[in-house]
């Protein structure tokens, strides 16, 4: 299990669960990080490209040394746990414990595992009137029907209307259309660029996938992007693709994700 943080801090605590820490961003400078920013990489973009720099590292320079087993990915503040009921977030030891640290038995069947879906139609109507007055008057039905809500509606509200359409432009052929439809059809999503995939030869199509769609976006919305929405709209646009990806071509589990600063254990 890959952790990723942007803070050195985090160190000693990503240690103490038993994940390999990973650090991004510039504050790093412990040599006991696993890094994005040697061999083949793009860590310059991270301010643009978040949690993605690190898995274009892998991508380019680590693929053969991942091995056939579950590979999975969590961040300082995002982890996965079997149970969020059970999960202690005051103990640390009690917490650690809580966390996945062997995949379940009854998931050996399964391909990958994602975080529980986030329904984006479900968000309070003053956010939606806040970031999209104009299209929510002219469509009243989007006021009655939450369906109507969709993730592209959501993606245009938060990242800049016409930007899907346009990414979608660039995608391959193969999957341009069902990329699309995915859009359109569904409410909600597999948050926080979060995955555990089980084998490497997966994770290999994925990022076949994903990467050369990323770089092509860059040619139309390059980095000159102003506001959270749009500087990171590539991280944005790889969230929504892997929750696509891995269920047309995984068979899928859900596990819930919960939060919790690791840094809050180690607070003076």
């Amino acid at each position: 299990m890959y952790c990723l943080t942007i803070n050195e801090d985090h160190l000693e605590g990503i240690k103490k669960i038993g994940y390999l820490p990973v650090g991004l961003g510039n504050n790093i400078k412990s040599k006991e990080f696993i890094r994005d920013n040697t061999s083949l990489n793009i860590s310059k973009k991270n301010p643009h490209y978040g949690e993605y720099t690190f898995h274009y590292w892998i991508w380019k320079n680590n693929m053969k040394n991942l091995g056939n087993r579950w590979i999975g990915f969590c961040q300082y503040r995002k982890f996965w746990a079997i149970n969020s009921k059970e999960v202690n977030l005051i103990d640390f030891d009690k917490f650690s414990n809580s966390l996945l640290k062997k995949i379940p038995d009854n998931y050996e069947n399964y391909e990958s595992i994602l975080g529980e879906p986030l329904f984006v139609n479900q968000f309070k109507l003053s956010k939606f009137l806040k970031h999209n007055f104009k299209t929510m008057i002219k469509n009243p039905m989007l006021f009655l029907d939450k369906k109507k809500r969709n993730l592209r509606f959501h993606f245009d509200m938060m990242h800049g209307s016409g930007n899907l359409s346009k990414a979608i432009n660039l995608l391959d052929n193969s999957e341009k259309k069902d990329f699309s439809n995915f859009m359109e059809d569904s409410v909600s999503f597999n948050p926080h660029n979060m995955f555990i995939c089980k084998s490497k030869e997966h994770l290999q199509l994925y990022y076949d996938s994903i990467f050369p769609w990323l770089e092509r976006c860059e040619k139309e919305f390059g980095f000159e992007l102003k506001g959270f929405g749009l500087k990171r709209i590539y991280g944005f646009l790889a969230e929504r693709y892997m929750s696509y990806w891995f269920k047309k071509y995984t068979k899928f589990k859900l596990m819930p994700i919960i939060f919790k600063d690791v840094s809050d254990f180690y607070k003076n």
